[in-house]
């Protein structure tokens, strides 16, 4: 489930590139008289399953309530006495087991730690036999956003209209129906809902038909769903209206809204109905339902959810008008109903077995996003923005608090804390690293392998990796599929090797999977041979962390996958930042041995433009070249999860190349190195003057992804300093910023004309250059919001610069108040979202505070749209202490709001304080957090990486800021050096 919308046209602009609670495990006591809980893990046993599950329920949105009935045909495996299924926060009643001798009664037992009822027989279930059980409940709708939840919106005329949703991963059906509720106990789901005549329900499957009850109410039954897991089940009970089309395959799709705002959906369906034949064709297997319905919630926490035929999403994930909406909103609706649909098959069809290899949902969802635009929207050019999500996840995945892919998880909390960056973003950049080692064409052979392999199962990292390797040979070529047989036999042709047959993929993915953090790779060049090392990336922290990680050392570790001499043992664990006494190397030595990642290097010559590749297995290894070469340039286009530090001589020349002749590189390389200088000179392995040198060439860069790249390293430097509050520095850093990029904000024009690209470069230039006040763009915005507001908002403003132009009009009192009443009175969900964007920027301390508290309130501002609030204005130097203080005294009801672990809580916790550098904000920090408890959100790890975060940021502060100044210092000097006279002209007198 993607992020939300606006960051990345914000994140250059307020914020930086910088960026699990455990449940008590325990037994229940026992109460006197009474039989003992008969199980004491958090996962279910494996001696029942369910088969069929036949679900009714029944919302009732005027007592905001439900009651339901659920009947599940079990699959006895071994003999037992115990139903141990999930349940949390439901009255159950009426427990009935159905036998093919009768109906009876069993005895209900309740483990509520673990979120489990067991249902006990007084004779044994025998395995093989056919059982049903059959459970009535009841509950509140909730007020939060998960499990089966109330929302409400309100008309145009302020009618205030209540609907009834849901939000089941990933462990939350078991809130709205008992259910085994874990991933690999799939079963087939048979749904009926209960609702008054004024609304309409929909759910996983197409209406069969609906009956008339007593008490003026009506039943919805919906067709069989196929096998599929709990946290895919799906039903709203609403007023929505829709739209509809259908596939080429004869699938319905409809996109379902409020009523007043259907009319913004026609864009969200065309994309479906193109981006579901896509898939059709790409995977070769059909999608297996009659419908695909995306329905736009109107309190809804995440960006979207990929619930099997019943997709839910925000409405500013869904809702475009295309005269209100930008490009950047066009692009980013495309990408989330691309990563929903995508999950139709990666997740739903394929699902993992368990939520520690999450991943092999959200990774390749978020890769196929990208890889279904590039083809199927190529205009949209969103394969230069895959490099983004790389440089995010890496930025996390530096600190010593990351963790790796595929981590062991066991309590919701722990599972909630997977979906992060981590499992979204950098499972996608391997697998987009492996796509290219092993080629596009064998990649998509494996996975289309992969995916027929498994349909209706569940899977581990083993099964793809085996489904990726050998892909010509493997027991299933008989029955190879079409693209199968012609990769092959293009194959043969072309003699073979080329495509890695021999290699075992499992091999070299699992120093990428089982591993935390990711490789540097030094390069050093001489004469024609090329000397590589490898070690591992990691951010300076503090020096708890030695303890931590002794504590913590992962499972991994003790099952190395490439062994190297213990001697070097010790030296490894320096490199990585564990410093080490002498009796801790000497036991690391003996018991451990260093992991290695198997490298795919990319490299491209100053002699050549092929991309050449080799596979790095060691921590040291050579390349010899056929010819000396002026320049190289490795991970080409940042197709790898790698960095890279050019050594000697390295980055001089690379400097020098950049300065002399900056397009003899692609946009993405060049961005690439903008990227790891800024790395390496955080933690000393180059000094910040040689990023900052490179930065110089940037007055000359007009791509989008290498300008991105060039304001997310140096706004970051340019916030710890406003924080810190020292006043000539922060005027000499935005004085070097603007003078970098004024000449490509002067070119900009105020409208919507151009290519994608050149449009959303317009975006967020326009906007750094206003909140930054030059002086021209904030002239040229004021002059239209003066325009904007005598027309009472009825001019239309280019979409485009709208952003830089709500700031600008956000300075004043009166301009903040106009545009709250125009969010108050729109319909049109990307106008609010630029709006309430654009009113974070005030200087208006009272202003600010008001947003915080009303998006609690959520009556004025949507309370699922409070993290973002306070995100955004703890990025305002006015705001940032007033976010922190937020988040202290409203801490309770932030997380029974969002839930412990979720992705919302995160990113207000590492949000607010990833540019705080002062040991006072970090003691501030952790006493607060500290006082907390586990229950509480004690150790979540999002907490550790504040705590890391900070560390980091004090002490690249305390190493660089006089640096920084003298540079800055030089630089200013050079810049207005007078040029010299025409020697010619001179006269010696």
């Amino acid at each position: 489930m993607p992020q939300a919308a606006l960051g990345l046209l914000l994140m250059f602009v307020y914020s930086g590139s910088s960026l699990g609670a455990q449940l008590p495990h325990f037994k229940p006591p026992d109460i006197p008289g009474s039989r003992p809980f008969p199980w004491d893990q958090m996962r279910l046993p494996k001696t029942v399953f369910p088969v069929h599950y036949m679900l009714t329920m029944h919302p009732n949105l005027t007592t905001l309530n439900f009651k339901g009935i659920v009947c599940i045909q079990l699959d006895i495996r071994e003999d037992t006495t115990a139903i141990v299924l999930h349940a949390k926060q439901l009255k159950t009643f009426n427990v009935k087991l159905r036998t093919p001798e009768g109906v009876r009664d069993l005895q209900v037992l309740e483990n509520p730690y673990h979120q489990q009822l067991a249902l006990v027989s007084d004779e044994v279930l025998t395995k093989g036999k056919d059982y049903e059980v059959e459970l009535e409940f009841s509950a509140e709708l909730s007020d939060s956003y998960h499990g089966f939840y109330r929302s409400s919106y309100r008309t145009s005329s302020g009618e205030v209209r209540m609907l009834a949703s849901t939000q089941f991963e990933a462990t939350f059906a078991r809130t709205a129906f008992p259910c085994f509720d874990e991933p690999a106990f799939k079963a087939n789901f048979t749904i009926s809902v209960i609702r008054e005549p004024r609304h309409i329900a929909i759910s996983n499957m197409p209406k069969t038909k609906t009956l008339a009850l007593p008490g003026d109410v009506l039943e919805d039954r919906f067709g069989t769903t196929v096998k599929m897991s709990t946290y895919l089940v799906a039903f709203i009970v609403s007023d929505f209206q829709s739209v509809s089309k259908y596939t080429l395959q004869g699938v319905k799709i409809s996109v379902y809204a409020v009523p007043e705002k259907v009319n913004q959906t026609g864009f969200a369906l065309d994309v479906a109905v193109r981006l579901l034949d896509f898939y059709d064709n790409y995977f070769n297997i059909a999608y297996p339902l009659p419908k695909q319905d995306l329905a736009a919630i109107p309190d809804f926490q995440s960006g979207a959810m990929e619930n099997w035929g019943l997709t839910t999403y925000r409405e500013g994930a869904l809702l475009y008008d295309p005269d209100q909406s930008s490009v950047s909103d066009k692009v980013h609706i495309t990408k989330i109903i691309a990563h929903e649909l995508a999950h139709q098959w990666f997740g739903n069809l394929v699902t993992m077995e368990w939520w520690s290899d999450l991943w092999l949902n959200e990774g390749f969802a978020k890769f196929m996003e990208f890889i279904s635009l590039d083809i199927a929207y190529p205009e949209l050019q969103t394969d230069d923005m895959f490099l983004m999500k790389c440089f995010h996840a890496m930025e996390v995945d530096s600190l010593a608090s990351s963790h790796p892919i595929s981590t062991p998880v066991e309590n919701p909390t722990e599972i909630q804390e997977m979906f992060d960056d981590v499992s979204y973003d950098k499972g996608a950049c391997i697998l987009n690293m492996i796509q290219v080692f092993l080629t596009p064409e064998a990649f998509e052979v494996g996975i289309i392998r992969y995916l027929k392999r498994y349909s209706y199962r569940n899977t581990v990292n083993s099964h793809l990796w085996e489904s990726l390797t050998d892909i010509c040979n493997g027991d299933d070529l008989q029955e190879a599929l079409p693209k199968q047989k012609e990769f092959c036999s293009k194959r043969d042709l072309e003699s073979g090797k080329s495509y890695n047959d021999n290699l075992n993929v499992k091999t070299i993915m699992d120093t990428w999977t089982l591993q935390q953090g990711f490789p540097l790779v030094s390069v050093e060049v001489k004469n024609r041979g090329v000397w590589l090392t490898q070690e591992r990336y990691l951010k300076s922290g503090d020096a708890a962390y030695t303890e931590r990680f002794w504590r913590d050392l992962p499972s991994t570790f003790f099952n190395p996958i490439q062994t190297v001499p213990t001697s070097n043992c010790s030296a490894y664990l320096g490199i990585a930042g564990f410093p080490l006494t002498n009796s801790k190397s000497s036991q690391i030595s003996q018991n451990y041995s260093r992991l290695v990642w198997w490298i795919p290097l990319t490299y491209k010559t100053s002699v050549s433009n092929t991309t050449q590749h080799h596979l790095m297995k060691s921590e040291a290894d050579i390349l010899r070249l056929p010819d000396e070469v002026e320049w190289l340039k490795f991970n080409v286009d940042m197709s790898g999860y790698y960095i890279v530090h050019y050594a000697n001589k390295g980055w001089r020349t690379i400097i020098k190349l950049l300065q002399d002749n900056h397009t003899a590189l692609s946009g993405k390389d060049r961005a690439s190195l903008i990227h790891d200088v800024f790395r390496l000179a955080s933690i000393g392995k180059v000094d910040l003057a040689t990023a900052l040198d490179l930065s110089t060439y940037l007055s000359k860069e007009t791509d989008i992804m290498a300008v991105s790249q060039g304001l997310g390293e140096l706004l970051p430097i340019y916030k710890l300093i406003e924080k810190r509050g020292i006043t000539q520095l922060e005027i000499s850093m935005k004085r070097y910023i603007l003078d970098l990029f004024k000449g490509l904000i002067s070119q900009q024009k105020w409208d919507d004309s151009g290519s994608v690209s050149e449009r959303m470069l317009r975006s967020y230039l326009l906007l750094f250059a206003c909140v930054r006040n030059f002086t021209p763009c904030v002239t040229k915005a004021q002059q239209l919001f003066n325009m904007w507001k005598d027309s009472d908002g009825d001019m239309s403003l280019p979409v485009d610069v709208i952003m830089a132009v709500y700031v600008v009009g956000a300075q004043t009192s009166e301009g903040w108040d106009f545009l709250l009443e125009k969010y108050r009175r729109s319909l049109q969900t990307s106008v609010k979202t630029h709006i309430k964007a654009a009113l974070t920027f005030t200087p208006l301390r009272d202003k600010l505070k008001w947003m915080l508290e009303q998006s609690l309130l959520g009556e004025v501002m949507e309370t699922h749209d409070l993290p973002g609030v306070i995100f955004y204005v703890s990025r305002n130097p006015i705001g940032h202490k007033l976010a922190w203080d937020f988040i202290r005294a409203n801490w309770q009801t932030l997380i029974e709001k969002f839930e412990l672990g979720s992705s919302s809580i995160a990113h207000m916790v590492t949000g607010v304080t990833s540019h705080y550098s002062t040991s006072a904000m970090l003691e501030s920090v952790q006493n607060f957090f500290g006082s907390l408890t586990e229950e509480t959100g004690s150790e979540m790890r999002c907490i550790q990486q504040a705590y890391d975060t900070i560390q980091d940021n004090i002490n690249w502060a305390n190493n660089n800021f006089s640096k920084l100044q003298s540079w800055l210092s030089k630089q200013h000097h050079v810049r207005n050096k007078p040029k010299p006279t025409n020697p010619h002209l001179h006269v010696d007198l």
